[in-house]
């Protein structure tokens, strides 16, 4: 993409601010975030849920994409942009977790994972002879206080706490609709059936039963874990 006039070459470097103070090469890594699979995050008292959904064609072995991930026992995430930067991610968050409980011998909270991965994405938006990851985070979890919690981290390095949110095509439509039905008293089951419900409302394309992910993790055993498509069904219908 070139550009033209008084921001014209300003696109080119990493570390280039334009006039306005942009940093265009971080905005088109925002793009490819923005242009990603839909993922919802919500959570209540109960727990936290993320909804997603495989986006794959007939030929493809459907057992190969990944679009949640376990981090920790007790943390798991949801990608959106570029698969081959989220990998990436997902393994530093993996080590950091494990080098946390060496540490302090407690598993680590998830404001302070989700924090190590927006340093690790900043410092990638600030050195020459690199490029920003072109993919953002949505992370759940339960701290070791028994307290429910769903954050985001972006491709410039920030990262925000939610009560419920979504990333990637559609986005806003998504969390226009958790606005209005997301409750601080709504059941495990409700929060699940909830997600699924406004995923298949905000998603333009028609969507099928086998291609829904469902990652969550119960505030009473604080253990994170991605279901089945047998586990899934009785909440799909």
């Amino acid at each position: 993409m070139m550009r033209k006039g008084d921001d014209a070459g300003y696109d080119r470097s990493i570390t280039m601010f334009s006039p306005e103070g942009r940093l265009y090469q971080v905005e088109y890594a925002l793009e490819a975030v923005r242009r990603g699979t839909l993922c919802i995050g919500l959570k209540s008292n109960a727990g936290a849920v993320i909804i997603t959904r495989k986006k794959f064609s007939k030929l493809m072995d459907s057992s190969t994409i990944q679009k949640l991930f376990i981090i920790d026992q007790h943390i798991g995430c949801s990608i959106s942009g570029l698969h081959a930067d989220s990998r990436i991610l997902v393994d530093y968050a993996r080590v950091q977790c494990q080098v946390h409980r060496l540490t302090y011998s407690e598993p680590v909270r998830i404001q302070t994972i989700t924090r190590k991965l927006a340093d690790i994405k900043q410092q990638y938006s600030q050195h020459g002879g690199v490029r920003p990851f072109g993919s953002a985070l949505l992370i759940i979890g339960v701290d070791p206080d028994g307290i429910p919690r769903v954050m985001t981290t972006s491709p410039s390095g920030t990262f925000w706490a939610w009560k419920g949110t979504a990333m990637g095509r559609n986005a806003e439509e998504a969390r226009e609709k958790l606005n209005k039905v997301l409750k601080d008293d709504l059941t495990f089951d409700e929060l699940i059936k909830t997600g699924i419900k406004i995923l298949r409302e905000a998603t333009e394309e028609e969507i099928e039963d086998e291609t829904i992910q469902v990652g969550c993790v119960n505030a009473e055993d604080g253990q994170f874990r991605i279901l089945s498509p047998e586990d899934t069904k009785p909440y799909l219908a």
